[in-house]
């Protein structure tokens, strides 16, 4: 990610992203374990390497990645809800999204949506509005 943004956007855009991969997720109705364990899999081996930028605990902010997740799981949010959440942050923070950056989220998505029995019908949707997005102007 490149460093032209504040401590407080950095944040934010790992929450954000958080909420991308919850929506992927939960897209089908339900969050299965087995995309979890990806998320978190993914979030250690390639998301803690991508900077290394500090949450205000002193943690690597990457984890705001999977704490996001977890806390819209036990909130029940929806797919569309959060898929809403991130494409608004990507289109005021579009200067922060590296062709690098956008193609680690898409491999992450693409990932947890593989997780569990393949990508169905609605992953792929989903999958598809992400890649336009990131296509937009």
């Amino acid at each position: 990610m490149q460093k032209s943004y504040s401590n407080s956007v950095g944040n934010k855009f790992y929450q954000k992203v958080g909420s991308l991969f919850f929506a992927v997720a939960m897209v089908d109705g339900s969050v299965h374990t087995k995309e979890i364990e990806k998320l978190k899999t993914l979030v250690r081996e390639k998301w803690l390497r991508l900077d290394d930028m500090e949450d205000e605990y002193g943690t690597d902010a990457a984890f705001q990645i999977e704490i996001v997740f977890d806390w819209l799981l036990e909130n029940e949010r929806t797919s569309a809800e959060c898929l809403a959440d991130f494409t608004e942050f990507y289109q005021e923070h579009k200067s922060i999204f590296s062709n690098k950056v956008k193609s680690l989220i898409f491999e992450t998505a693409s990932a947890i949506a593989n997780s569990f029995s393949g990508k169905n019908k609605t992953e792929l949707i989903l999958l598809g509005k992400l890649q336009l997005l990131f296509q937009s102007k």
